[in-house]
């Protein structure tokens, strides 16, 4: 073996140790475990023991047909598994409670079925890519279906990475190195010859990558909930009565004493009147009216810049939008024109 093989032989060895060391990290030793972190530690898992089923069968070619099955079965639950992790990492309440086992379940027993009747060892031929390699064709379009999912699943965070508008999350950017990684490991399997060490070296990479960035956020303390997203309210839309008692001083506030008119309010003033904590407010807003605490504010403002426009003409269309509560003139002219479809402008030119 010349010294270049021993390298990627080094780091393909090194990639497994570290897939398998990550994935216990993650399925018993992280805080606030979940379904999301489950899958993170299943996809890790199942990458590393692709890359040892790997190693052994170059360096040890006597290697039993039953553990290159189980190395095979790895790679076919390596796309579910990145698939499964974006969309509930994305959308954690996605999948139901069982729901995962109609993506695993399957693989399993027909791997099974596969290394009992057709022997690595005997039918080895099968596992190739091209005609009449059944089973790595299969293999290349299951994995290649899942990765595409995963991507699709994930193209919100993407969208972000280029957006001017929209600012990226630390969820979208772990989101998308997951991503990636997984596409590159897929890739090198899918367009090399030489794939032990190739998958190997990068499952390194890939791994390696991901603790780096661990260790980055423990070191600035930050919390690693992005590993663990959660569902955002644990029991919905509050309840009918509390939701009515809030509703009603909601009105009473911004109908009678025009508190949307102070261009700093915020959220927590608005449940401190309201004598409820700030999330219970959110939650009412995002779960029982399906609108954000800015839209619901801007929709009094526009209501009672409409009324000003029609009875006042000596105040400017700047100096109207002050008085509602804008902090600017470019505020007032975008919440105006997304509500009520036309600008200040317009909506003054057309009242003659």
């Amino acid at each position: 073996m010349n010294f270049e093989d021993q390298l990627l032989f080094f780091f393909s060895a090194l990639g497994a140790f570290n897939g398998l060391f990550l994935s216990l990290y993650f399925a018993f030793f992280i805080k606030n475990k979940n379904k999301a972190t489950y899958f993170l530690a299943a996809l890790l898992f199942v990458i590393s023991v692709r890359v040892t089923k790997s190693v052994f069968l170059t360096f040890y070619p006597g290697t039993s047909s039953a553990f290159v099955s189980v190395g095979l079965t790895a790679c076919f639950l390596i796309g579910p598994f990145l698939y499964l992790y974006i969309k509930i990492a994305i959308k954690p309440d996605s999948i139901g409670k069982w729901a995962w086992l109609i993506h695993v379940v399957p693989v399993v027993i027909f791997m099974i079925v596969i290394g009992i009747l057709y022997p690595y060892r005997a039918y080895s031929g099968l596992w190739r890519r091209i005609p009449p390699g059944i089973f790595g064709i299969l293999l290349l379009s299951q994995w290649t279906i899942y990765v595409m999912l995963a991507i699709y699943q994930a193209k919100g965070s993407f969208k972000k990475l280029f957006s001017r508008t929209e600012k990226i999350t630390t969820l979208d950017f772990w989101i998308i190195n997951i991503v990636v990684g997984g596409f590159l490991i897929w890739l090198a399997y899918n367009t090399t010859t030489y794939t032990s060490y190739i998958v190997g070296a990068l499952s390194f990479s890939f791994t390696f990558y991901i603790t780096v960035i661990i260790w980055f956020f423990k070191r600035r303390k930050s919390a690693l909930s992005f590993l663990t997203p959660s569902v955002k309210y644990a029991n919905k839309k509050i309840d009918t009565g509390k939701a009515t008692s809030i509703d009603s001083k909601l009105k009473t506030l911004f109908q009678e004493k025009e508190i949307h008119c102070n261009p700093g309010l915020k959220l927590s003033d608005v449940a401190s009147l309201l004598n409820i904590k700030p999330h219970e407010l959110s939650q009412y807003f995002n779960d029982n009216l399906g609108i954000s605490f800015s839209n619901y504010v801007n929709t009094y403002r526009i209501a009672s810049a409409e009324n000003m426009l029609q009875s006042n003409d000596k105040l400017t269309l700047e100096a109207i939008g002050n008085e509602c509560g804008f902090k600017s003139n470019s505020s007032f002219y975008t919440a105006f024109k997304k509500i009520k479809g036309i600008t200040p402008a317009q909506f003054k030119k057309s009242l003659k």
